[in-house]
């Protein structure tokens, strides 16, 4: 997702690149396993812009049942890129102070959108996902996934509090 963007730099402003992001990901540390969509990167006045709309393929793991399901979403981009460099003359250019390193175009002219696209991919993702919305989850007792088959433990588990009173039910 890096996009050699020194002749867009020299363009005028309103000048526009149009390009198509297919990127498969690999390994454990990763918020997706692949991304894929058209994007555009537009020459404004103190750098680019860049829109896409990009669709997240992932596997996310439940919280009740830890089982893994596959997962797609749709995620809409428009951020601005500032260039450190002017690409014709070289010298260090001020970009504005957003506290930001992410909206950065490095040295060698590079716009990464892999930063970017993965805090995108990750505000995008559920703060509890679940596979289904009637899973049963797991069996505090044994471990056993509820959404498969009933275990054999004693779900009953009495507040001690109340015992005196369940047994008192238990003798009537």
């Amino acid at each position: 997702m890096h996009y050699n963007v020194a002749q867009l730099l020299k363009e005028p402003i309103g000048s526009l690149r149009c390009y198509q992001l297919e990127e498969n990901f690999t390994g454990t540390n990763r918020s997706a396993d692949s991304v894929s969509g058209p994007v555009e990167m537009v020459r404004v006045h103190n750098g680019i812009l860049v829109r896409a709309t990009v669709k997240v393929r992932s596997n996310l793991i439940c919280s009740r049942c830890l089982g893994e399901y596959p997962t797609a979403s749709q995620l809409d981009i428009e951020e601005e890129f500032f260039p450190t460099l002017n690409p014709q003359t070289g010298h260090k250019m001020e970009h504005p102070d957003e506290g930001e390193e992410a909206g950065l175009i490095d040295s060698n002219h590079v716009l990464d959108l892999t930063g970017i696209i993965n805090e995108y991919i990750i505000t995008n993702l559920p703060m509890k996902p679940l596979c289904d919305l009637d899973c049963k989850g797991l069996c505090q007792g044994c471990g056993a996934d509820h959404n498969l088959a009933d275990c054999q433990c004693e779900n009953e588990t009495i507040d001690p509090r109340w015992q005196a009173l369940a047994n008192l039910a238990k003798q009537e």
